[in-house]
């Protein structure tokens, strides 16, 4: 069993009496000099600037930072071709007007109080600061949670005692780990994209214009809490509530043996404080250790490394379950007792088998990326299945509305591992998923099944071919969203004028969720936070055999294209179409990496081709039994 680490706390770790900011990458100076000082006392910031200061590239840079419902960005130097652009000073700006918002939201000048956690990113104690200065500044009281969750942190607007009226999280997620950027909560949920937007907008304004001297000065410093350990008592409590465990109803996972591997990011936790607690054998259990280097692999669950690691530590030790947590929690993959890795359409599957138990007939809510085969595999399950905008916060919004509009909607999971159920307040929880899943795991066991819960999904479908590739919109930044538009606009155009026989796109249109859900044509429609458009591909000789979906990236300046079919070469032949005639290529947007996928495919099914007809074919000195 895994030892519990000692976290180290984002305060504790700064230097006792002065952190110097790194230096701004800009082409003019705003602000000269720029450093913390910390005492028993107060934290004091201060900035110089020789000059009040506007300029539209400046404020460009803060406003680029937005990632959909997040904020992203370089924090350290080390990626070929990307300069840090979250900095400090750019970090400080958007949580004061975060703060800003939240008290503007509450309509109440004092006591406002937010929470601040952060996953094991070396970059994380250096931002802390700035957090804590930017929430000081609007007026904020500030808790420091250190190493915590995505996930955790939201749970501490509304877990008492805490009941926090706000929090933000810091974290990249699966990023390298020179990346670094927030979440935001309050206890409605997570923040919508035009409201990330709104709050950027206003941080660019003050990151411009910061007057010739600002200082701001803490009463004390940053409240230090232990949120985590309540937050796992209330996931152990959740497990022996449900499970029920007839003879110990206390340790309901003992004489199971599950293996976690959290990919040095935040999950450990959940090791030692759930199932270590609960009675679960952990042995065998992977990179627990937080580590900001993440030195081992990718800490995500769509990562093959991170899978096959796991894979292979379940078979090693007979284990009933291994778990793959992403960086911060708020996404989970899982492997059953028989080697077989759960994530993506099988993730979707799984819990939509568990949730359907549950509530017969309720609606499930995923991207528009999931296959034919999941959609047909939740209706014979007796669910609805409603196909919606790609990107987390839009599955879940839509689940919300769809309740609200009084569509029973219990499941919301995007194919990435984001999943939100309605019983935990619409939150897409990681480790909460996990928690549905080991539950249903002593269930069948208590029920004498003899499956596990791979079991579940053994009737699913897999799509024959599947692939993810990208266009490149070669622009300036502040232009390239622009050209991306214009380009998935073509997209729908040509399909729409008949330009391509057999494509159609994929759009019920009056959000009759059994026939899916692309688009919303009700009276008060959703932000639109990127373009995107699926059509579905049929011919006289396969039918329906396959999709394509073009999204206009939020952060990138690409285009990303998913394709999949149900015929072999399907993928290529629907890119080449796509290629040849999807859209006009205009200036600014190159095929080449779809091009060279085309080819790269075509290649390797020629070579597939002839080492079949070479396989089938025996050589004469060899027998046709040695050749089966």
């Amino acid at each position: 069993m895994a030892s519990t680490p000692n976290p180290s706390h984002s305060i504790q770790t700064i230097n006792a009496s002065r952190t110097n900011f790194p230096s701004l990458p800009m082409n003019k100076p705003i602000h000269k000099k720029l450093h913390i000082s910390l005492n028993k006392s107060s934290l004091r910031v201060e900035s110089c600037s020789t000059a009040k200061y506007n300029d539209v590239e400046e404020m460009d840079k803060i406003k680029r930072l937005q990632n959909g419902s997040d904020v992203r960005g370089v924090a350290l130097q080390g990626e070929k071709g990307r300069s840090v652009d979250l900095t400090p000073p750019a970090v400080e700006a958007i949580a004061e007007s975060f703060g800003e918002w939240v008290i503007n939201g509450l309509e109440k000048e004092k006591g406002v109080r937010v929470s601040l956690g952060k996953d094991p990113r070396i970059s994380g104690n250096m931002l802390s600061v700035a957090v804590f200065a930017g929430l000081s500044r609007a007026g904020c009281m500030v808790f420091d949670m250190g190493l915590a969750t995505t996930p955790a942190c939201f749970m501490s607007t509304i877990l008492p005692p805490f009941q926090y009226d706000a929090s933000i999280m810091m974290t990249a997620s699966h990023l390298p780990y020179t990346r670094n950027g927030l979440k935001f909560f309050t206890k409605k949920g997570g923040l919508t994209s035009p409201e990330v937007e709104e709050i950027c907008d206003k941080a660019a304004r003050k990151y411009a214009n910061r007057l010739a001297k600002v200082s701001t000065r803490l009463p004390i410093t940053p409240t230090m809490v232990d949120f985590m350990s309540a937050y796992a008592k209330h996931l152990r409590e959740i497990i022996k509530e449900r499970v029920n465990h007839p003879s110990h109803y206390d340790t309901p996972l003992k004489g199971f043996q599950i293996i976690v591997n959290a990919g040095n990011g935040s999950g450990g936790f959940f090791t030692w404080d759930v199932l270590d607690k609960l009675g679960a054998d952990t042995f065998g259990s992977l990179h627990l250790n937080p580590d900001g280097m993440f030195p081992n692999h990718i800490p995500n669950p769509e990562d093959k490394t991170a899978m096959a690691l796991t894979r292979a530590g379940v078979l090693k030790n007979k284990a009933d379950l291994g778990i793959v947590f992403d960086t911060d929690v708020d996404r989970s993959g899982v492997v059953d007792s028989e080697g077989n890795t759960i994530n993506g359409d099988r993730l979707i599957a799984l819990m939509s088998a568990i949730v359907l138990k549950e509530h017969p007939s309720t609606t499930i809510v995923t991207d528009a990326r999931t296959s034919m085969a999941l959609t047909k595999f939740i209706r014979n399950k007796g669910g609805q299945h409603c196909l919606y905008r790609v990107g987390y916060r839009n599955v879940i919004d839509k689940g919300v509305n769809l309740n609200k509009d009084g569509i029973e909607t219990h499941l919301m999971m995007e194919t990435s591992g984001h999943g939100a159920l309605k019983e935990n307040h619409f939150l897409d929880d990681g480790a909460y998923m996990v928690v549905k899943i080991i539950i249903e795991m002593v269930r069948m066991k208590l029920e004498g099944s003899e499956g596990d819960i791979g079991s579940l999904i053994e009737d699913l479908e897999e799509p024959l071919e599947s692939a993810e590739v990208r266009m490149i919109v070669l622009s300036e930044p502040r232009n390239a969203k622009a050209k991306a538009v214009e380009a998935i606009e073509a997209f729908r155009t040509h399909i729409e004028q008949g330009s391509l026989p057999g494509w159609e796109l994929d759009a019920c249109g009056d959000c009759w969720v059994s026939d899916g859900c692309l688009v919303d044509t009700n009276d008060d429609p959703a932000a639109i936070d990127a373009f995107m458009y699926r059509a579905k591909v049929s011919d006289e000789q396969n039918g329906e055999h396959g999709w394509v979906h073009l999204r206009q990236s939020i952060h990138n300046p690409n285009i990303a294209v998913n394709l999949q079919s149900t015929i072999p070469g399907g993928c290529q032949s629907m890119a080449k179409v796509l290629i040849d005639r999807g859209i006009r290529v205009k200036p600014g947007l190159t095929y080449t990496p779809i091009s060279r996928w085309v080819k790269r495919s075509k290649d390797m099914n020629t070579w597939d081709r002839n080492r079949s007809r070479e396989r089938l074919v025996p050589k004469p000195e060899r027998s046709a039994r040695q050749w089966t």
